[in-house]
């Protein structure tokens, strides 16, 4: 990890986006727009970048992240996870990964899971686990820019970015600094959260990164005495409709679950059943293999 700024509180983070050599060093390649783009250190190699966003928080973003992660590394697809919800990491407790990031003198080395999805997150550069990230916009987007590139990835074929709720600057950075193939959207069926999670979509398309589906999360429970399902917000046809209005379709439809709620919350991520996001992952897949 580099080395931090006097007034930096992070550990290799940095508050200036003028003259720190992280954020404006060898690292990076400037695009004709002014904005650098952030290049992967020497030895990485990431075939595909998939964002997972929403309009707000509390839609279970950090929740599909994790699973889409399990269900890539049971095919065999080397994943890593890039938790840029820097307010509100979540992506280390739900695979039980604790203690501190570590350095190989140059670079970053990610936590690994038994699966060996490589994990980074503010949660495990923190001392203190409870320590509230309350840092400046420059503090931020220096923070992201090094967890991508400035960790030794190794060989992935796929990078999961758990992106923070709205539109605020980390978004702003990951959409232009680092090279997505896309993005998912996760919602529910809620008229006013649809509503929301637009703003995501069109900041998105603002940026040019494309949308390749969504995910609609608590979409329906089962009654655990006859089996029936019931849909919590409706029928669904508003995510629908949203989907189809902005070309793309919802991929899967997840169910409020608590069973596999209490898996991840409880840091077994990796123990969560094989039918959950086959459409979300069958997509990913196919971007894999078309880049060979």
């Amino acid at each position: 990890m580099s080395s931090a700024c006097d007034s930096c509180p992070s550990k290799g983070g940095c508050n200036s986006t003028e003259q720190c050599p992280s954020a404006n060093g060898t690292g990076s390649e400037r695009r004709p727009s002014g904005i650098e783009r952030e290049s992967l250190a020497e030895g990485s190699s990431v075939k595909t970048v998939i964002g997972v966003a929403s309009g707000k928080g509390g839609v279970g973003k950090s929740f599909v992240t994790s699973c889409l992660a399990v269900q890539l590394a049971r095919k065999g697809y080397k994943v890593g996870i890039m938790d840029a919800d820097v307010t509100g990491p979540s992506i280390p407790n739900s695979f039980g990964l604790d203690g501190m990031l570590e350095s190989d003198g140059i670079n970053i080395i990610p936590a690994v899971t038994d699966l060996g999805i490589k994990v980074v997150s503010v949660n495990l550069v923190l001392e203190n686990k409870e320590t509230p990230v309350i840092w400046r916009g420059p503090v931020l987007n220096s923070l992201v820019r090094q967890f991508y590139g400035q960790v030794n990835w190794g060989m992935l074929d796929v990078l999961l970015i758990d992106m923070p709720p709205g539109t605020g600057d980390v978004p702003l950075t990951v959409f232009q600094a680092i090279p997505a193939d896309g993005i998912i959207l996760v919602s529910t069926a809620q008229d006013l959260v649809s509503m929301i999670v637009n703003k995501a979509r069109n900041m998105a398309s603002m940026m040019n990164i494309p949308i390749l589906g969504m995910v609609e999360n608590m979409s329906f429970i089962k009654c655990p005495h006859c089996g029936d399902r019931i849909d919590l917000y409706g029928d669904g046809r508003n995510i629908e409709e949203s989907a189809k209005a902005i070309g793309s379709k919802v991929l899967d439809k997840l169910p409020l679950d608590p069973e596999i709620t209490k898996i991840v919350d409880s840091g077994k991520a990796e123990q969560i059943p094989e039918d959950i996001l086959t459409g979300s992952a069958g997509m990913i897949i196919d971007l894999i293999e078309k880049k060979g």
